[in-house]
């Protein structure tokens, strides 16, 4: 059963950083994309960044130049860095896991690397973030 917990949120002042934690567990890590998105009030779940093959990302161009994702070497937790903050990053930043492959009509199929929140099915709680000027 897919566990994702995340942590690492709170109050940060404009211009700060941010360092968010996601510990997985309960599933096949190295089977799975994972990913951050993230949720303002009063708006759509955004992804933020996704993790790839051989460490590459895909970040939203919105937090592309200060953000970095990574994992650890036993990639069971996935980190989510932020520089420079802004007030508009402000919001309930979640990780989530997607399979790599499944199994449809007799046939093995590759999931694409995807930011979009409707390809997730396999989410944590969420932890919040506060900017502050």
């Amino acid at each position: 059963q897919v566990k994702l917990v995340e942590s690492g949120g709170g109050s940060v002042q404009s211009g700060g950083s941010l360092r968010l934690s996601c510990a997985a567990s309960g599933f096949p890590y190295a089977t799975y994309y994972m990913a951050w998105f993230r949720q303002a009030p009063g708006k759509e779940r955004e992804g933020v960044a996704v993790l790839g093959d051989d460490g590459t990302a895909t970040y939203a161009d919105s937090v592309k130049a200060r953000s970095t994702i990574s994992q650890d070497n036993a990639k069971t937790t996935m980190y989510l860095e932020m520089r420079d903050v802004k007030a508009e990053d402000t919001a309930m930043y979640y990780c989530a896991a997607r399979r790599r492959v499944y199994y449809s009509n007799g046939q093995w199929h590759a999931n694409s690397l995807s930011l979009s929140p409707t390809d997730y099915n396999s989410w944590g709680q969420g932890t919040q973030v506060t900017v502050s000027s």
